[in-house]
């Protein structure tokens, strides 16, 4: 699945050089939201019983990062690998381990909805 995310990019990035989308810029595009898409809907059925998940709001938990800024304090490739391993973070988790479909997923639907980190 990673040679998908990177095989995905490198379409995205090619159709900014492009004046007009082409079919398959737009179909990668689409490939892409729909893998967000899926993203949201793990965060939504696993993790928002303690995290914030969407743009905005407070974690349930306060002891559970807020995922529009998690990725300010995790590097995305630590967090996938995490995340298929099992996560051993600081506050309480319940254990659960994530196929690499779904981490994907997960991982590229916390890049849809980060914040700018404050200007310091």
């Amino acid at each position: 699945m990673h040679w998908f995310l990177m095989a995905t990019a490198a379409v995205i990035l090619a159709s900014c050089a492009a004046t007009a989308p082409t079919p398959s810029t737009v179909s990668a595009a689409t490939a892409s939201e729909e893998l967000a898409a899926s993203g949201r809907d793990i965060a939504e059925a696993q993790c928002a019983a303690c995290h914030a998940v969407g743009v905005y709001g407070e974690s349930p938990n306060p002891d559970a990062p807020v995922f529009r800024t998690v990725l300010q304090r995790y590097s995305a490739d630590v967090l996938e690998e995490e995340l298929i391993e099992g996560v051993r973070v600081s506050h309480p988790m319940p254990e659960f381990q994530f196929n690499p479909q779904g981490t994907d997923a997960l991982i590229a639907y916390l890049r849809s909805i980060q914040e700018t980190p404050p200007a310091q």
